[in-house]
């Protein structure tokens, strides 16, 4: 067998339907729309939503809260996640990247304090919260705020 003989097996490619094609195709004339009406016309086909003319559901619904736009949303880091990291002393928000511990930046990295730390360890990160800073510096480590 070579390469250039290899395809896809019997039957698993189907052609697309040809409408409009002549009466003796069996899909001429109105092409599969039947006759007159909304969805015969082109353009005819309206949105998910769309409840022919009654006010649609999304619209129907009260609306609640706000969305608050200057949000900053941090990745979080927590020090369970820090200490399985070995070869290092000096933890950096790229090193995090890196190893797949962080997926989108977003505002910056946030270490929270969930797990121990049983190693004095450097850690930049973005932010922390009191409590991180308390479990580091009791370690022997030292908690660096970066800027982003």
């Amino acid at each position: 067998m070579k390469i250039e003989e290899l395809g896809p097996r019997p039957g698993a490619k189907k052609d697309r339907k040809r409408v409009g094609r002549g009466d003796g195709s069996g899909h001429g004339k109105t092409s599969c729309r039947g006759e007159k009406g909304q969805r015969a016309r082109a353009g005819g086909a309206k949105g998910p939503g769309f409840e022919g003319g009654q006010m649609p559901l999304m619209r129907r619904i009260p609306k609640r809260g706000f969305t608050n736009i200057f949000r900053e949303e941090y990745a979080l880091v927590n020090l369970r996640d820090l200490v399985n990291i070995k070869d290092t002393d000096t933890i950096s928000p790229e090193m995090l990247f890196d190893l797949g511990l962080v997926k989108k930046m977003g505002a910056g990295i946030k270490v929270l304090a969930h797990g121990d730390i049983d190693r004095a360890i450097t850690v930049q990160a973005h932010k922390f919260s009191e409590s991180a800073v308390k479990k580091i510096e009791a370690a022997g480590g030292k908690a660096e705020v970066v800027a982003l």
